[in-house]
């Protein structure tokens, strides 16, 4: 049978099955909300535009007090499997903790 241009093969895939599953996201999304959290860089990075501006404004509003929300997500990024925090933050776009 063609493949047509596919090189995979059944055997193939099931040797990637026990390939432990990686989230792209999850550890700059971290970095980002505990070092520049007050930016809400980690909001604007999982594209969260709204909740970005919403930290921004808070930010200037509580003269930088609610830069420990994005500082304490971050430390949940890293603590979430990499599977959980695709499916919450980036499949199911949930914007806050």
């Amino acid at each position: 049978m063609e493949n047509y241009g596919y090189t995979k093969t059944e055997n193939s895939q099931s040797s990637q099955s026990n390939v432990p599953y990686r989230s792209e996201k999850k550890i700059p999304a971290a970095i980002l909300g505990i070092l520049v959290g007050w930016l809400a860089l980690n909001k604007f990075y999982l594209g969260y535009t709204k909740e970005g501006i919403i930290q921004l404004v808070l930010n200037i509003v509580t003269v930088g007090a609610a830069s420990i929300i994005p500082f304490i997500e971050g430390i949940l990024y890293l603590f979430m499997s990499d599977k959980q925090f695709d499916d919450t933050y980036v499949y199911g776009k949930k914007g806050w903790l």
